[in-house]
């Protein structure tokens, strides 16, 4: 993996993309009375873990990176959970979110290494190795 010049050279910001597209797709079988409530989570975690993959890239230093890594971590955890709340209220079957769920574990797996090289390297040092 080389030096990525543009946050869209990232594999996990692209994949992180894939997901908040697979989302928004899924959202569409939603009731029209969860617009305000699960589908609005679910829509905002979503763009929030590329998002944050994106502002992260742009900062100065691998220690802000890092920092906006771990955010988009949460934002996936939060994306996750509200998958689940909704397949548990019946909204969604198992198959309607196993694809999701997949590129989740995906982006999960990226960000977990890219958060560890980014702390490992000093803030000085050029991003040579991110996922």
């Amino acid at each position: 993996m080389g030096s990525a010049r543009s946050f869209k050279d990232l594999v996990v910001w692209q994949k992180a993309m894939s997901l908040a597209e697979e989302t928004y797709r899924l959202s569409e079988k939603l009731p029209e009375r969860e617009r305000f409530g699960i589908w609005s989570q679910l829509t905002r975690a979503a763009a929030s873990v590329p998002a944050n993959i994106a502002e992260g890239h742009g900062r100065q230093g691998s220690r802000e990176f890092a920092n906006f890594a771990s955010i988009a971590r949460g934002s996936l955890a939060e994306l996750e959970t509200f998958l689940l709340l909704a397949q548990r209220l019946g909204y969604f079957a198992e198959e309607d979110i196993r694809a999701a769920l997949g590129l989740s574990d995906e982006v999960g797996r990226l960000l977990t290494r890219l958060h560890q090289s980014l702390r490992s390297a000093s803030s000085d040092s050029p991003r040579s190795s991110i996922p």
